[in-house]
């Protein structure tokens, strides 16, 4: 199993969001980087869990984990010439563009970037490297655990 971290703008689907959702299920769409896509497209497998990270807002950070129940297929999306994300270039018989579906599978108190950046151990994170834009990024399976510790799951 691989884990990741994927941004979302919360003006978009935010965690709070997707907890409404039926099945609390949403597609990833709109990725429109190779490397990101090549990530969902070639890597991601059902049962693979993601931070879920709320980005470009006053308080970015991780919000919960979700995990990949669908392997990609097709983005919809760059077939519509009404979307934001329509490719004119892609075709039904050659997509250019996939996406996965993840479902919540925890929501937790956000974990600011700000604190994030404050551990030695998440030193290495892609996710905090300096001019990192990426929507996806692999997370190393230690930073998966130290991330975990930090909001652990109350006793039931």
């Amino acid at each position: 199993m691989n884990t990741w971290l994927m941004k979302i703008e919360p003006s978009i689907t935010s965690v709070d969001d997707l907890e409404s959702y039926s099945g609390q299920t949403v597609g990833w769409y709109g990725v429109r980087n190779y490397l990101a896509r090549n990530y969902m497209r070639d890597q991601m497998r059902v049962g693979d869990l993601v931070f879920y990270y709320h980005s470009s807002c006053p308080l970015p950070g991780i919000a919960g984990i979700v995990r990949v129940s669908r392997e990609s297929y097709p983005d919809p999306t760059q077939f519509d010439p009404e979307s934001d994300y329509f490719d004119p270039k892609a075709t039904r018989e050659a997509p250019r563009w996939f996406q996965v579906d993840v479902t919540l599978q925890r929501k937790w108190e956000l974990i600011p970037l700000s604190e994030l950046r404050s551990f030695p151990e998440l030193a290495s994170m892609v996710v905090l490297q300096r001019g990192n834009r990426l929507s996806i990024t692999p997370v190393a399976p230690e930073e998966w655990s130290f991330v975990n510790s930090l909001r652990p799951a109350s006793a039931s």
